[in-house]
């Protein structure tokens, strides 16, 4: 039988992701090429669905199909965790996902595994999606570490966390960087919210990652230097003199490769909810570093996609410099409980979560 093409490729993705760390976007450039705009953004949905539901998934999996998915061979494992993200959060018809699942498996050179495989897709067929329905709210339901639900509800209480893991569930609206206007405006200048992305005009970018290097406000003449810089959105932005530091070296040159002319940049070495972890020690040291290197009564802005209070305003806390008071220039954004300071909502602006703190060098 012949796999659908979006299929294929997602299995790819989400094989690379789970059984040899590779990072989600990166993994899909070369999975999806060749195919059309369609399957492409088939597969996308496909991959970063699975990613990303992967919690829930593994636990549907295993009770459903009653064998640990530690004991199963890497090319079945991903075909259910795919399979079963179809089942429960698409539309797509339950015969195609079983079969190409078993086909994926087939395809692998694992034909002893494909009764395996037919019997726990037709389980999962038939009882999964009840079976999610069933489980309390939650992160296991919604597909998040524990740490993190009890870091939010620790910071803006249990129904607040509820709502921001639900928000980054969901399909985020598509906003982009464009030069000219395209599609429906924002509060964010240069930030647009489109239907579809044409990357002759514009730039894939949300909008509070945009807010961010606004609030630099570097100009033509200036040396700016951008410490942790992949995948590089918010660098293109920045004018003046810019040095670009990534410790990737994957991300590194693929930032180099795209970046504009005033940008140098220095190297050294998604699926963020199962990579990331509190990392305030580090964060401080950056940051202190990056004061090191600002002249007196220079500019720096801390800008991190976390709502952790450990890693947000704690850190600028202890780092001793003197922020600036950033509430009233963006009300909308104004930190609940902080004011001088930014932090986006997901669940409340539809963007993507940041927060930004712009400090004076002493």
């Amino acid at each position: 039988m012949t796999i659908a093409p979006a299929r294929r490729a997602a299995f790819e993705v989400v094989r690379r992701v789970f059984e040899e760390d590779a990072y989600a976007d990166r993994a899909l450039v070369g999975a999806v090429e060749g195919l059309d705009e369609r399957d492409r953004a088939l597969a996308q949905r496909l991959a970063y669905g699975t990613v990303q539901r992967a919690r829930t998934i593994d636990h549907g999996v295993e009770a459903l199909g009653k064998r640990p998915l530690r004991k199963l061979d890497p090319p079945v494992r991903t075909a259910l965790r795919l399979g079963a993200y179809q089942l429960g959060w698409t539309d797509l018809p339950q015969h195609a996902v079983v079969d190409d699942a078993v086909e994926l498996v087939r395809a692998a050179r694992r034909e002893r595994a494909v009764p395996f495989t037919n019997a726990v897709m037709r389980r999962l067929a038939q009882g999964f999606r009840g079976l999610v329905a069933s489980l309390p709210d939650g992160p296991l339901k919604l597909s998040y570490p524990d740490w993190v639900y009890e870091t939010w509800v620790r910071d803006f209480g249990a129904d607040t966390a509820l709502e921001l893991m639900r928000a980054q569930n969901a399909p985020p609206a598509l906003e982009v960087h464009a030069a000219e206007p395209v599609g429906e405006p924002t509060d964010v200048p240069g930030a647009y919210v489109v239907e579809r992305v044409d990357l002759a005009r514009m730039r894939p970018m949300s909008r509070a990652s945009q807010l961010a290097a606004l609030v630099v406000g570097s100009q033509d003449g200036e040396r700016i230097l951008d410490a942790c810089a992949a995948p590089g959105g918010k660098t293109r932005l920045l004018r003046g003199d810019v040095t670009a530091v990534e410790i990737h070296p994957g991300r590194a040159r693929a930032l180099a490769e795209e970046a504009p002319p005033n940008v140098t940049v220095l190297a050294r070495r998604p699926d963020l909810r199962w990579r990331a972890r509190p990392l305030p020690e580090l964060q401080l040291e950056l940051l202190r570093a990056a004061a090191a290197r600002t002249k007196p009564g220079g500019t720096i802005v801390y800008s991190v996609c976390t709502l952790n209070r450990d890693e947000n305003e704690a850190v600028v806390d202890a780092s001793g410099l003197a922020p600036e008071p950033l509430g009233d220039e963006w009300p909308q954004y104004a930190h609940p409980a902080r004011p001088e300071f930014l932090l986006t909502l997901p669940h409340r602006d539809r963007t993507s979560g940041f927060f930004v703190a712009r400090l004076r060098a002493s």
